[in-house]
């Protein structure tokens, strides 16, 4: 399981709670019956999960919870009565039961839903208000093989909830211990040249060994989007004191975080000015004019805007235009082989004209060869930053470069 992506478990999940509400409406109908549902055993209570009741929600939806004791299932369980009932009236444990005449229940069919270990973890009902004799053991073979299959299908999601369960609690235990650090990663003024500034990236050392952008996925699948990305901005903005004043770094938020989360506590005490923050927008955000709001005060205090991943995922020039940035940052997809291909030379152009038209300052990303780096340089880009330029190292290393490169050429 912890080798699968967790977008699909979450996917998955959905998936096995609609095919729990197909079965039930399938069965339901195939019966004609009333009301079908799956229930869970809680302590000792029955506890309704999935419901098909149309025209009857009044007599059960899902939270509903009824003591074991009350309802028909234990007596079930246990051999007092059987799991197909076609006139309850004729029974009389059944029929003396409360339950009976409050819902009504004129006829009832209902099979435990066992789990692949063997337990039991509810039942795979149907009910109907009025009696139907006609109600066969090949109907009641129909029923226990929609069981069956409502059976794996709860495994499936029960498996899913327990590694969601996890990957919650290991997030929450990064973020309590610290369990990541801040790397820098030098951003070039090509034309100087020199170290202009770093921009701050968020290395974890959990294990199994996972990607940055899978932490970040994994924390929002989770809940904990916010909380984790809140973590790495005020790790990176720690670095501020221990470089030199003429160099400022460059952070990263997402536009949910921004608008979502109390990003004003994060920046106290610090000077904005020294302070470039990376909108990216890979997942869709439409509400730019809540995210102007919010960055405002911000953005008077010095603080300057960057988009992000410029001509990748969704950042299209209409938002950059609503945005407003101080800065555009080219898309690696942009820039990497820009030497060699005419059609990604021609897609840079018209970013970094449309920039220079809007006064906003180009940085391009993933610089890997000269070829690129020369490029760019002749396109009009003015910042840089790739493994040409300098891989990303820790505060001391970075501090190091600082010193050693701030005069020295690039190329």
């Amino acid at each position: 399981m912890s080798k699968i992506d967790l977008a699909d478990i979450v996917s998955r999940q959905g998936g096995a709670k609609l095919a729990i509400r197909q079965a039930l409406a399938a069965a339901r109908e195939h019966l004609r019956m009333d009301i079908a549902y799956v229930s869970e055993f809680v302590g000792g209570d029955s506890v309704f999960r999935s419901v098909d009741a149309p025209g009857f929600e009044h007599l059960a939806k899902p939270g509903d919870a009824h003591r074991l004791d009350d309802v028909y299932c234990q007596h079930i369980l246990e051999g007092r009565l059987p799991e197909r009932i076609p006139d309850v009236s004729l029974i009389p444990l059944a029929r003396d039961m409360p339950i009976t005449a409050a819902v009504p229940i004129g006829a009832h069919m209902s099979v435990p839903i066992r789990l692949p270990d063997g337990r039991c973890y509810g039942m795979f009902c149907c009910i109907s208000t009025r009696p139907d004799p006609s109600l066969s053991e090949r109907d009641l073979d129909v029923m226990r093989a929609f069981a069956a299959l409502t059976g794996q299908q709860i495994a499936n999601d029960l498996e899913a909830e327990t590694f969601m369960s996890d990957r919650r609690q290991a997030i929450l235990d990064t973020i309590r211990d610290n369990r990541f650090r801040t790397v820098l990663q030098p951003i070039w003024d090509i034309h100087a040249p020199r170290i202009a500034a770093f921009e701050c990236l968020t290395r974890f050392s959990g294990e199994p060994y996972r990607s940055p952008d899978v932490w970040f996925g994994e924390a929002d699948a989770v809940g904990l989007g916010a909380e984790l990305e809140l973590a790495a901005l005020k790790s990176a903005l720690n670095v501020l004191t221990r470089l030199p004043p003429e160099a400022y770094v460059s952070v990263n938020l997402s536009p949910a975080v921004i608008t979502g989360a109390p990003v004003w506590d994060a920046f106290k005490g610090v000077e904005l000015s020294r302070v470039v923050l990376e909108v990216t927008e890979h997942a869709r955000f439409d509400d730019h004019q809540a995210l102007l709001r919010t960055l405002q005060p911000l953005r008077r205090r010095g603080l300057r805007l960057a988009i992000d991943d410029a001509g990748a995922g969704y950042s299209g020039l209409q938002r950059i235009v609503e945005l407003k940035p101080d800065m555009i940052k080219l898309d690696i997809s942009l820039t990497r082989n820009v030497d060699t291909s005419p059609a990604l030379r021609a897609l840079s152009s018209a970013l970094i004209f449309f920039a220079r038209e809007t006064g906003c300052e180009v940085v391009a990303e993933g610089v890997e060869t000269q070829g690129e780096l020369a490029t760019l340089r002749a396109l009009g880009v003015g910042k840089a930053q790739g493994y040409l330029l300098g891989r990303p190292v820790e505060l001391g290393a970075a501090s190091q470069m600082l010193a050693r490169h701030t005069h020295r050429a690039v190329a």
